[in-house]
C-alpha cells in the first residue's frame, strides 16, 4: 500500500515506513519531528522543474507531465520503493506543500500505482 501525507502532520502506526520525496528538507522540522525513515531526495522533481512550476496551480498538468518524464529516468529509484513496499507493505510518501493534491507525493504514488 502506498499513501501520501505532508511531513509536518503527526506520524501515525499506520504509516508503516516513512520516506520523505522532497528535494529539500522541510523548514523549520527536526528530523526527530519529522520520522522519516529514509530521505530519497533524488526521486523528488529537478531543482529545474520545481523552479520552473513555482507552486502556481495553471502550471500543475504540465508539471505533472514532466515530472512523470524525469520519472521515468529513476528506473532505479522506482524499483527500490517497490522492494520496499514489499518488505513493509506500507509506504508513506511525505511531502512538505501545503496543497494536498498537487504535489510530487501525488504523482509519485500514481506512478508507483500504475495509474496514469
Amino acid at each position: 500500500m502506498i499513501r501520501t501525507k505532508r511531513v509536518y502532520e503527526t506520524p501515525a502506526k499506520e504509516d508503516g515506513y516513512r520516506i520523505l520525496v522532497d528535494r529539500l528538507w522541510p523548514r523549520g522540522l527536526t528530523k526527530e519531528r519529522a520520522r522519516a525513515d529514509i530521505w530519497m531526495k533524488d526521486i523528488a522533481p529537478t531543482a529545474e522543474l520545481r523552479e520552473w512550476f513555482g507552486h502556481q496551480a495553471g502550471k500543475w498538468p504540465e508539471f505533472e507531465k514532466r515530472y512523470r518524464a524525469e520519472l521515468t529516468k529513476k528506473k532505479e529509484l522506482l524499483a527500490e520503493l517497490k522492494r520496499l513496499e514489499k518488505v513493509h507493505r506500507t509506504l508513506t510518501l511525505l511531502y512538505g506543500r501545503r496543497d494536498r493534491k498537487q504535489n510530487q507525493a501525488v504523482v509519485l504514488a500514481a506512478v508507483l500505482k500504475g495509474k496514469k
